[in-house]
This record gives C-alpha cells, structure tokens and sequence, in this order.
C-alpha cells in the first residue's frame, strides 16, 4: 500500500488543484460576460431616460407633429419592456431617426440648444452602446475559448458552464456599430 497509495493520492490531488483552478478561471470569465450584458442593459435604460426629454423639447417647437412624437413615446415603452437584443431596440431607432428628422424641417428647433445637447447625448450614448457591445463580445470570446480549451473543455460541462452567446446586431445596426452615429445640426 505504501508507495502506490501515495502515486495515486499525488494524481487525485493534482486533478483536484486543476480542477478548482479551472473552475475559478471559469467563474470569473463568466462574470465579465454577465457584466457586459449589464453595461449594455446600463446604456439603453440611459438611452430611454433620454427620449422623454428630447419629446418634450421637440413638443415645444413641432407640437403638431404629434403622430411622431406619439409613435417615438410608444417605440420607447415597448422597448423598455422588451429584451435588448429584440426587433424593439430596432423599433425604437427607427423613431428616433423620424423625430431627429423634424429638426431638419424646423430651423428654430434645430438651432435649440436644448435640442442640440439631447443630439450630443443620444450620440454619446450611442457610441458607448457600441463599446459595451463590443466589449461584451470579447468578454464572450475569452469565455467560450477558456471553456473550449483543454484540460477545461473535460471539465467545464460538467460543473455547469454552457456555451456563451455573442451580442447579435439587429438589421438597424448592422454596418453601423464602428461608425460615429449619425446628428445632424
């Protein structure tokens, strides 16, 4: 029993070590993906806080418009109820560019500096929906290639890591997540 009790234990408490090490490895990797659904989650909640303002302001220079702004006020509720990677963030943009449009079609709205400051914000948060989108997708990218790789790829089914999911782009954004988002003054 002696020096084949002690080969034997040696091996177990390696893979044990292994194991936990992978795991752990495994958790934190999972984290950063749950984080970047967070981040983007975080921007298109500032995304919809922003619509009622930039309404209201729109309301005092183009109140007529109201099918607009009504159909603007209803893609943003639905959206807000939605999940984020639903046809109802495409809804929303869609609205959002036909409200933006108006200041084109009035000269005293879009030299509003109320309106200008919502088109600076809409844009920003734009650009940092693109980023959380994209760092989401690495975070995904390190997760799934640790799962994947051997020795973890023996072990990561078994104590309950599946597969990630990319960040899917909807048709509206497709071709425009690296690009500066559209304001026009």
């Amino acid at each position: 029993m002696g020096l084949w009790f002690w080969i034997v234990l040696g091996v177990v408490g390696v893979l044990v070590v292994l194991v936990i090490g992978i795991y752990n490895n495994l958790v934190g990797l999972r984290q950063n993906v749950r984080q970047g659904v967070a981040d983007i989650d975080a921007q298109l909640r500032q995304r919809h806080d922003l619509i009622p303002n930039l309404v209201e302001t729109v309301k005092g220079y183009a109140g007529h418009e109201s099918s607009t702004l009504e159909a603007v006020i209803q893609a943003r509720n639905t959206a807000a109820k939605g999940n984020p990677s639903s046809e109802t963030e495409q809804g929303l943009k869609i609205a959002l560019d036909n409200l933006l449009a108006l200041g084109e079609a009035y000269p005293d709205l879009k030299a509003s500096a109320n309106f200008q400051e919502l088109q600076r914000e809409l844009a920003d948060i734009e650009d940092k929906l693109a980023a959380a989108r994209r760092a989401l997708n690495a975070a995904v990218a390190r997760f799934n290639t640790a799962r994947e790789s051997f020795p973890a790829v023996v072990f990561a089914g078994a104590l309950g890591f599946s597969e990630a999911d990319f960040h899917r782009l909807d048709d509206s954004e497709k071709g425009t997540v690296d690009q500066t988002p559209a304001v026009a003054f």
